[in-house]
């Protein structure tokens, strides 16, 4: 089964990729179309284009698919001895075949064999999100897959399980970065100037359109994040540029160092109502202070939506800016981050300090 069938969001399996991330080891392996090899996410190969990429969930099937395994990761021998590993690619199975249906997780946890609160940490340990946020991705991944493919934002949004062109619009921020018609087109006849910083924390990728910042990236690799904004919006006009962009990154570095206020630009996000309150009141979080998800919820007037407001933070496109890293468990705990909990942890130390 190729993740471009039923797929789950290609961006997530690039970046795991693209970092050599472990955790993902035995849940999918890369085919790229110019060697016609499969890979492991973590193989040390040298990374290929993302535009010569597919993934596919088991290696037997990217060998169905006329590639062969790679002699220096051998995916084809991967072990998949481990019982969690083998539970959580069986369930990432079952819910990828569900076409966008929603599976609860009652149901999902009696088919591995287990409980629901034991597999909903086993996901999580292992890939780093849940089974809900794990089915999101699937839908999110099947709807681009079918935008790109020339189909109206109806029939996509169908197909990948959304049941209405509406919702789609509703949700575009958070699933596409932009409208779907932009989407379709691959952002065709966008501008989008970028420059990269190095900081305490590793690369910062800071993107703007005309209109303002765009995207705020971080990662360990200055090539993975430009691979990265290239595969999703191939088809905008990408600009690397230093001099336009510096006061915007001066100020990123210098509240990322501990020697600038947050900073307060200009920003080109689109945003769901419910998301646009959410990303203010991360805004009003003082430095050096933390607040629940849950507290987050109640003080935008949603209280109970604790899960909805972990969402919005996880699609925030401007990390930094929009200072999600400031959202925390309800046990003080610091809680998952897009960009590394270790970097989560050391923006929170540095603000305290």
């Amino acid at each position: 089964m190729a993740y471009r069938e039923h797929m789950l969001d290609e961006s997530a399996l690039w970046r795991a990729v693209a970092e050599r991330d472990a955790r993902w080891e035995g849940m999918f392996v890369y085919a790229v179309s110019s060697t016609r090899v499969y890979c492991r996410p973590t193989c040390p190969s040298r990374r290929p284009r993302p535009d010569r990429v597919t993934f596919f969930a088991r290696a037997e099937d990217a060998a169905s698919a006329g590639f062969r395994p790679c002699k220096r990761c051998r995916p084809d021998t991967a072990s998949t001895s481990d019982p969690a590993i083998k539970r959580v690619r069986e369930t990432c199975s079952r819910i990828a075949r569900s076409n966008g249906t929603r599976v609860p997780l009652a149901l999902l946890a009696k088919a591995a064999g287990t409980g629901e609160q034991q597999l909903l940490r086993t996901f999580k340990r292992i890939l780093g999100i849940s089974p809900r946020e794990y089915a999101d991705a699937c839908r999110a991944g099947s709807l681009k897959s079918a935008l790109r493919s020339g189909n109206g934002v109806a029939d996509a949004a169908f197909a990948a399980g959304y049941g209405s062109g509406s919702r789609v619009y509703e949700r575009a921020a958070s699933i596409l970065g932009m409208t779907p018609a932009r989407y379709a087109a691959r952002a065709k006849g966008e501008t989008v100037k970028y420059t990269i910083a190095t900081t305490s924390i590793g690369h910062v990728l800071v993107a703007a359109t005309p209109r303002g910042i765009c995207s705020v990236a971080i990662g360990s690799d200055a090539a993975a994040l430009q691979r990265g904004l290239r595969a999703e919006f191939s088809e905008a006009a990408l600009e690397r540029t230093d001099g336009s962009l510096s006061s915007a990154v001066n100020a990123i570095v210098g509240s990322i160092e501990g020697k600038a206020p947050d900073p307060r630009l200009p920003l080109d996000v689109r945003a769901t109502a419910f998301q646009t309150r959410v990303w203010r009141e991360l805004q009003r979080i003082p430095r050096g202070r933390t607040r629940s998800y849950d507290e987050i919820a109640r003080r935008i007037g949603r209280p109970g939506a604790a899960r909805a407001v972990a969402r919005a933070c996880a699609s925030n496109p401007v990390a930094l800016v929009i200072p999600c890293h400031r959202v925390v468990r309800a046990d003080g705990t610091s809680g998952g981050y897009r960009w590394g909990a270790g970097r989560k942890e050391s923006l929170l130390a540095t603000e305290r300090a």
